[in-house]
């Protein structure tokens, strides 16, 4: 597995290898000990989750889950193409409000891992394309939360979604948002790669 840093200190990028033949291929999409191996311990999984979303030109997010129930996500594509996107919300963060976006797709196997104090959304690029991934904390509605899509100047590349929640569409901008996560020091991970 190949595994990338960002811009933005610890998210990174997974790209597992896939061994093709002509019956199609196999890949580990997900393998701990190939991680600690390369000296990143990520946090345990406990829930995995599986959307589709119709119509080319959804977006969804930009979505956190606060504490104490915290999401990291690791994302990955399993039909189409979309645009995942993670913006630093941490409180005293040297990058906070800062972005990276990605392209996943069925066909170039990327993952992205998207720590806790992160917000994530993603843009489809394709009819049905379904988002795949791991979370490492149930999902707790109490704790849900999201900011404005269009409040951070990412770069969706649509001016305006094909289709949005209403709860979305309500999210506070980024400048009215009180972050509920505070920086705490460089991801144990990061000096490693």
């Amino acid at each position: 597995m190949q595994i990338e840093k960002t811009t933005l200190p610890g998210v990174l990028i997974l790209a597992p290898r896939r061994f093709g033949d002509e019956r199609g291929f196999f890949s580990e999409s997900w393998n701990r000990r190939t991680l600690r191996e390369a000296g990143i311990e990520l946090p345990e999984f406990v829930q995995d989750n599986h959307s589709v979303s119709a119509a080319e030109g959804t977006l969804r997010g930009l979505h956190f889950q606060a504490p104490p129930h915290a999401q990291g996500k690791l994302v990955r594509c399993g039909r189409g193409r979309l645009f995942d996107v993670a913006v630093d919300i941490r409180k005293g963060s040297a990058t906070y409000g800062q972005w990276f976006g990605a392209e996943l797709s069925f066909e170039n196997a990327l993952q992205l891992w998207i720590p806790a104090g992160f917000l994530h959304g993603f843009v489809t690029r394709a009819p049905d394309t379904e988002i795949i991934y791991k979370c490492t904390d149930h999902y707790a509605p109490e704790c849900d939360g999201a900011v404005a899509w269009d409040s951070v100047g990412i770069d969706w590349g649509l001016e305006q979604p094909t289709v949005l929640s209403d709860k979305d569409g309500r999210a506070p901008s980024l400048a009215d948002f009180d972050s509920p996560f505070t920086y705490q020091g460089p991801f144990d991970y990061e000096a490693r790669l």
